[in-house]
């Protein structure tokens, strides 16, 4: 066979090579035939356990998550626009709390996020238990269960620095429904504000409504009569009658600053 000029010849084979010249290597005596063994990669190191009281990679502070407000120095007037608050805003139905909570929250100079109660409970799907239909155990465990969802949002929303406005149809004289597991739940800094209207607004601003959200009038006289235990309490209240929801937000400002500067004691 005749090769081109100028190429190179293929070497010549040499008894114990492979075909390519490859010469296996020596064997240990003793060592198993075949590839050595690829030895395991090192196990990662244990990851430390999670704090008791986290929510994704935000530790949630510990016990009372929400602090009372430090008054500020005496010549400092509190700016609630631009401080981060946790706001109960309570009332009857028909008081206008969650259009002013939603507005107020729209118009801050900070993240806010507005948390209604209502809503959470209105969750449960199938299986909901609504008090309009009478009160019971079945109506309350779920009205208990909201408000600490409620709560634990408020404390998440908070530990990242976003505040919150949080409403309630919540009763002066009513432990369940009351003050104390708003308390237990979100902590002392929350601040509570009523709103309490006028009968007659309350019933005009119910006859609105739709669903379960719409009472009876009676319905709403008893709960209304029952707000009025308020007066005396120490929490601010906002008669906003005849206010309508931008100007009950600047007013509810007004009454922030003033609690930020002596918290209410309830």
């Amino acid at each position: 066979m005749q090769h081109a000029v100028g190429s190179p010849l293929p070497p010549p084979h040499q008894p114990g090579q492979g075909p390519t010249g490859w010469q296996p290597a020596a064997q240990h005596p003793g060592a198993p035939h075949g590839p050595a063994p690829v030895p395991p990669p090192p196990a990662a190191p244990p990851q430390p356990p999670l704090p008791p009281d986290t929510t994704g990679h935000v530790p949630l502070p510990p016990g009372a998550p929400v602090g009372m407000p430090s008054a500020p120095p005496a010549a400092t007037v509190p700016d609630p626009t631009t401080t981060t608050l946790a706001v109960l805003l309570i009332g009857p139905a028909g008081a206008g709390k969650t259009s002013v909570a939603k507005y107020w929250a729209d118009h801050r100079r900070v993240p806010t996020a507005h948390i209604s109660l209502d809503d959470v409970r209105e969750w449960v799907r199938s299986g909901f238990a609504d008090p309009q239909s009478g009160w019971n155990d079945h109506s309350e465990a779920q009205y208990r269960l909201a408000r600490r969802t409620c709560g634990f949002a408020a404390r998440n929303f908070l530990a990242n620095g976003i505040s919150c406005i949080l409403d309630d149809a919540v009763f002066p004289d009513r432990p369940v429904v009351g003050l104390g597991g708003w308390k237990r739940h979100v902590g002392p800094g929350l601040l509570p504000v009523v709103l309490l209207p006028g009968l007659d607004i309350v019933l005009e601003r119910n006859a609105e409504r739709t669903g379960n959200r719409r009472l009876t009038d009676e319905e709403v006289a008893r709960i209304h009569g029952r707000m009025a235990g308020w007066y005396g309490s120490g929490l601010p209240i906002i008669d906003n009658s005849q206010l309508d929801v931008p100007t009950t937000a600047r007013v509810l400002d007004d009454v922030l600053s003033r609690a930020i500067a002596s918290p209410p004691t309830w």
